[in-house]
């Protein structure tokens, strides 16, 4: 957007929204609710999960191996191995994180059958909203998509413990195939691609209604549709602090209806530094398979990432993204995950080469940060630094990579939705120190 002319809102903007750094010393103000070791300030309490990357001691971070858990469940467990038989775990992970227990086999048929009747869209809803003046980016339709379900529902407003798990159940069913709709009306406004709209078919798997919708021949095999089952699971919740997880529960906690609290979460999931930084991976990576020869040689390899490090390279930051996390420190459970899956798929295949790039870009990040920027932090390879990779290998074009995240965590934002509603009480509102010394003494615009 271009304005028409000089005016001081564009000239003046760094300048009236800086902030002197040392207020933030000064009353030791948590910055993005971080300690100053990089530990979480503590805001909540919660039975829904765990993300556990250090230990403490008198003030220190002490690294350990990561571990995630569901309800006390570790993720390891839940997931289970590489064999394919296994039946999918999503709908069972769902369940847990809903109802707090591991369900028996009736109930989970009772809430796989639950989404499977709540996958119709209502009438005209296709055309009228997800195809209509559709914007370039799915997750912001995802977010539309949410906020316009609220004027179909009669009952929108109510906040009885049915209509809360009615609801959440609906867009767990819903999300997925909306997810897919817009991916093909995006492509039929912006790239003048052909629209296709696949029905779901009944009885299948999120995992799997997610593929016939997605594939034009709708053709996928089990091992295809247990990997990006997986990848379901590992998406489904990652603690109360993660950003847009603490946005849904900000929300609940002013009383705000469902799909408010849901939308606002999918903004924050978009953000580049959350769920949309997949996409940072992506292009960081893309840029070292152009610009690095040979993808077996460490040297060019660490040459590259010095550029990067330096600035010299990619955008500038100087960040090595899909490396580091803000908990983990050891290892990122869910990346461990991960990797165990994509060197499966790529054994044997034309993604062989690129899985061994994106191993030594793991190994050798650390090295290269530590030898030019004298970096000691403990820092491993996190979720986004091969999830991208699997989505690919699965082909599933990068616009829908955060949008399936985002399907994924409903779960999760609805489980501690509902424990924010049950057991919060309180708006959340933390405080802030003002920065203007001293008042301000209003003159009149004629005398300006």
């Amino acid at each position: 957007m271009e304005h028409e002319n000089d005016i001081e809102l564009y000239d003046l903007f760094e300048q009236v929204n800086t902030i002197d750094p040392s207020w933030y010393d000064k009353y030791d103000v948590k910055r993005g609710l971080r300690n100053k070791n990089g530990s979480g300030v503590v805001a909540g309490v919660t039975k829904v999960s765990n993300v556990h990357g250090y230990l403490e001691s008198e003030g220190d971070k002490i690294p350990t191996d990561g571990c995630l858990t569901y309800r006390g469940y570790d993720v390891y467990d839940l997931v289970g191995g590489l064999e394919t038989s296994r039946r999918f775990n999503f709908e069972e992970i769902a369940y847990l994180l809903l109802m707090g227990h591991l369900p028996t086999q009736s109930q989970l048929d009772t809430l796989i059958e639950a989404i499977d009747a709540n996958r119709e869209l209502p009438d005209g809803f296709t055309a009228q909203t997800v195809m209509l003046n559709n914007p370039p980016d799915v997750m912001n339709m995802l977010q539309r998509s949410v906020l316009l379900l609220y004027a179909y529902d009669e009952a929108a407003e109510d906040r009885s413990v049915d209509h809360e798990v009615a609801t959440a159940i609906s867009l767990l069913s819903r999300l997925p195939r909306i997810a897919v709709l817009a991916h093909y009306a995006r492509k039929s406004r912006y790239e003048g691609e052909s629209m296709i709209m696949h029905r779901f078919i009944p009885g299948q798997s999120t995992a799997e209604t997610i593929l016939s919708m997605l594939r034009p021949d709708r053709q996928f095999t089990p091992e295809e549709a247990r990997v990006l089952d997986i990848m379901l699971c590992l998406h489904a919740e990652h603690g109360g602090g993660n950003n847009s997880t603490f946005t849904c529960r900000v929300l609940s906690s002013s009383d705000t209806d469902p799909y408010a609290a849901y939308a606002g979460a999918l903004g924050s999931l978009k953000g580049l530094k959350h769920g949309g930084a997949n996409h940072q991976v992506i292009a960081m990576q893309g840029e070292i398979k152009r610009n690095v020869a040979n993808w077996d040689n460490e040297g060019e390899v660490a040459d590259y990432l010095a550029k990067i490090v330096n600035k010299q390279a990619f955008d500038g930051s100087g960040l090595v993204y899909g490396m580091g996390h803000a908990v983990y420190t050891k290892s990122d459970p869910r990346a461990v995950v991960l990797k165990r899956f994509a060197k499966n798929m790529a054994e044997g295949t034309e993604f062989e080469a690129e899985y061994r790039l994106l191993e030594t870009i793991e190994r050798l990040s650390p090295e290269v940060i530590l030898r030019e920027k004298g970096t000691t932090k403990d820092m491993c390879a996190n979720v986004d630094m091969y999830s991208g990779f699997v989505y690919s290998m699965l082909g599933i074009p990068e616009d829908l990579f955060t949008p399936l995240f985002a399907c994924a965590r409903l779960a999760g934002w609805s489980a501690h939705r509902f424990e924010e509603i049950v057991s919060g009480k309180r708006i959340i509102r933390p405080a802030y120190k003002s920065a203007i010394k001293e008042a301000q003494t209003y003159v009149p615009i004629e005398l300006r």
